[in-house]
């Protein structure tokens, strides 16, 4: 293995005032990609090792700054994968920030359970709709009887 390696790293690297920007081999996904000896690693876990250290088991580097091309030490934090997933914009992390249900109900431990898949319910929204079930079953049984 080539000892140059760390200089060749930030050759590939454009530092500005805020991110600094990874110009070698990015994948399809927009992470940067670089060679160490043999094996190919994505450039930003290089970055945070060549800063902090070896990542520490069970965890995932987390862009602060939400860049995946950014490879700045400062904008990268060594989290578990749930907290780096509630960080980011998907729609589980969208939910997973939410405080109230779609009809403004506080999801609070009194009004809130978990289903089955994982996902958080409310209680009265579930609760209202089974009374319109409830009722719209009873008008048939009277129509019909």
């Amino acid at each position: 293995m080539r000892s140059d390696w760390p200089d060749r790293f930030l050759d590939k690297v454009t530092r500005t005032a805020g991110c600094w920007t990874w110009t070698g081999s990015v994948k399809p996904n927009g992470y940067g990609q670089f060679r160490v000896g043999k094996r190919v690693r994505t450039a930003h876990r290089v970055a945070y090792e060549l800063a902090h250290g070896e990542i520490p088991d069970g965890l995932v580097i987390d862009h602060l700054c939400r860049r995946r091309d950014c490879v700045r030490p400062d904008h990268l934090e060594a989290v578990t994968q749930r907290i780096n997933v509630r960080r980011g914009i998907s729609s589980a992390a969208h939910r997973a920030r939410q405080t109230h249900c779609c009809r403004g109900h506080a999801f609070d431990a009194a009004n809130t359970y978990v289903a089955p898949n994982g996902t958080r319910k409310c209680r009265r929204c579930r609760a209202t709709a089974q009374d319109r079930a409830r009722r719209r079953r009873q008008e048939v049984t009277r129509v019909l009887a």
